[in-house]
């Protein structure tokens, strides 16, 4: 099939493109620059732009739609285009090209409250009670996305959670830096148990949900590696692959989170875009307990992670030594 990827220049798009290259189909990537993605046809543009998404919609089958604004910090407005009137545009755009299905990449943090999730279902995606802009968004666009699904033109929603992998630039990157520098505490000590995902098993998901949309279809599914770690085992992994010294000093937990809504709102006032070192979401995320039930993914999807975490570090660390 001819497969639309948005957002394939990061990470976990560029992933998903390559994966759906090797199976043999057709890829077109659109971004605001080139994806890099050998044997994928790019078509530049901003998901904020309907005629745009219009042409690279146009002759696609199919669309997965990982294109999103990713950030601590925007204004909520700039979150509300890209997030939700970008969906909307695209969805709107698919339908009108006769695309048949849709697979909308969204966060568990469309329905995390801020407190811990212990062998959680997925949950139903709610902007009134997520925590942030981007989460707030995600949800709502989550929400416009599965509402669209009917048996001619079929919607499913993935959740990843946590991706990971060599080139990430959003979670190890950082990581590595702020330990390098000696900014990164461990929060309640680094207690909480969090799920993560390495890339390749994202990306398999996300095409495993497209090629099995009959079951899928109307359903919001949540991606782990389903290896519940300390987050300080899984910091730690992070640093020593990329060579530093992994965090050894702690904050408690309640006192992140009460300085994170500080520097939230200083942030906000001061009109900043720049990463705050602490947010109030960031400092929950670090410091409560969240992971999740994956025998309903497993089986809607007929698909199992194929990376580890242990082979993930061991496969970080090739790529920092290279």
């Amino acid at each position: 099939m001819t497969v639309l990827v948005t957002g394939a220049s990061g990470m976990l798009g560029r992933a998903v493109a390559e994966n759906l290259i090797d199976a043999g189909d057709e890829v077109r990537c659109f971004q605001r620059r080139p994806s890099g993605v050998p044997g994928a046809t790019d078509v530049l543009g901003s998901i904020e732009d309907p005629a745009a998404i219009a042409r690279a919609v146009d002759g696609c089958s199919a669309v997965i739609h990982l294109a999103a604004k990713v950030s601590f910090t925007g204004a909520p407005a700039e979150f509300e285009r890209v997030n939700v009137d970008g969906t909307r545009h695209l969805l709107e755009a698919a339908r009108r090209a006769g695309v048949t299905d849709v697979v909308q990449v969204s966060s568990p943090s469309v329905a995390h409250t801020g407190t811990s999730l212990v062998g959680a279902s997925a949950g139903t995606a709610d902007p009134g009670r997520a925590r942030g802009d981007y989460a707030r968004t995600k949800a709502a666009a989550e929400l416009l996305a599965l509402g669209a699904s009917d048996p001619a033109f079929r919607v499913a929603a993935v959740r990843p959670h946590i991706v990971w992998g060599p080139g990430d630039t959003q979670l190890v990157e950082r990581v590595i830096d702020r330990a390098r520098a000696g900014r990164l505490p461990l929060l309640g000590g680094g207690r909480a148990l969090i799920d993560t995902t390495y890339v390749d098993n994202a990306a398999s998901a996300i095409v495993a949900c497209l090629r099995r949309m009959d079951a899928a279809q109307g359903q919001a599914l949540v991606v782990t590696n389903g290896e519940p770690r300390p987050i300080a085992d899984l910091l730690a992994g992070m640093c020593r692959a990329g060579g530093v010294t992994p965090p050894s000093w702690s904050v408690p937990g309640a006192v992140a989170r009460r300085a994170g809504a500080v520097i939230d709102q200083a942030w906000t006032r001061a009109g900043r875009r720049d990463e705050p070192p602490m947010t109030q979401f960031l400092a929950e995320q670090l410091s409560t307990a969240h992971w999740f039930d994956q025998r309903r993914t497993r089986a809607v999807l007929d698909w199992h992670p194929t990376v580890t975490i242990d082979e993930g570090f061991r496969r970080l660390a090739d790529h920092y030594r290279t």
